[in-house]
């Protein structure tokens, strides 16, 4: 009998983590007699058995990681009905976190075989998907520099803590012209920052989304600001009074254009950077991915069940 489910987990996870996630999975298929293909794969391995998973008409694909393990499954998933599930096995997340997905490994197994379908939005920029944000400027000077000092030895955080002191202390403007809805704005600006819907930019919750099927890409820019400005919006949104900041532009839109001087800029996507041709172009697909979610409440607690 054919597997209904292909599950795909990333090796960078680590053995003990990975280990568990398996163990989880394989219990709960045994639970439900749900015939299962649990992988381990690294790099370019999860989009090649996540494409093969298409091609063998699995009925859902579970990626086993983090929103960079995510994404690459989703991109694979666009364009069929196939299910998304997830394990989340990353540092943060965040994916899974809007969804209220368990970070449990037990109650993320077990949403995934007993839980309900959400349809959700997903992003692109010049075609390339996001399921969370893509960000131009300093984010991706940040991640870029992290990698680097994290090869020379150091910890993932003291890396990260190492590059946003770096960064911020070489900081410099992006011009860049946006084109969205018949209105242009030219800022120059230290970031900008396109979310897969809306983000929550101030106060506990900053940085996570109410819903992700709200069909448009939510623009988040600041006007020319140096590092005391930067430190100033922090403080802002951290306490929840990013309204008097009038240094920081919000726009909504299904489709956006960003121009900037150079012909080739790095832009990030889910926390991986690649160097993308400008103008780019960003558009919402509404809809466009199935994923497995914990039922709620009162709902078919079998909704979206993979049966044999």
């Amino acid at each position: 009998m054919p597997a209904t489910v292909t599950c795909i987990l990333n090796s960078s996870a680590g053995a003990g983590r990975v280990a568990e996630a398996r163990e989880h999975l394989a219990r709960v298929f045994a639970e439900n007699k749900v015939v299962a293909n649990i992988l381990v794969a690294s790099g370019s391995e999860i989009d090649q058995q996540a494409r093969l998973a298409v091609q063998q008409k699995s009925q859902m694909v579970v990626a086993g990681g983090g929103d960079g393990t995510v994404n690459t499954v989703a991109a694979a998933l666009l364009g069929t009905q196939i299910k998304l599930g997830v394990m989340p096995l990353g540092t943060l997340n965040h994916f899974a976190h809007d969804l209220h997905i368990p970070a449990d490994l037990g109650e993320a197994a077990k949403a995934i075989v007993t839980g309900s379908v959400a349809t959700v939005d997903v992003a692109e920029v010049n075609g390339r998907v996001f399921v969370n944000n893509s960000s131009l400027g300093i984010y991706p000077r940040i991640v870029r520099e992290r990698v680097q000092k994290q090869h020379l030895g150091h910890t993932k955080w003291i890396a990260f803590a190492q590059a946003v002191v770096w960064v911020l202390w070489r900081h410099s403007l992006l011009h860049v012209r946006l084109e969205a809805d018949e209105k242009e704005l030219v800022r120059d600006t230290p970031f900008v920052f396109v979310g897969n819907n809306e983000y929550q930019m101030e106060g506990l919750k900053i940085g996570e989304r109410k819903a992700l099927n709200g069909g448009h890409l939510c623009v988040y820019t600041a006007q020319r600001v140096g590092r005391a400005g930067l430190l100033r919006l922090a403080f802002l949104a951290l306490t929840g009074r990013l309204a008097e900041a009038g240094e920081l532009d919000v726009l909504h839109s299904k489709e956006i254009w960003i121009k900037t001087r150079k012909r080739r800029i790095q832009v990030s996507r889910d926390g991986e950077v690649n160097v993308a041709e400008t103008p780019l172009h960003y558009r919402i697909r509404p809809g466009a991915l199935r994923v497995m979610v914990p039922a709620t409440d009162g709902g078919d607690a079998a909704a979206g069940a993979v049966r044999p």
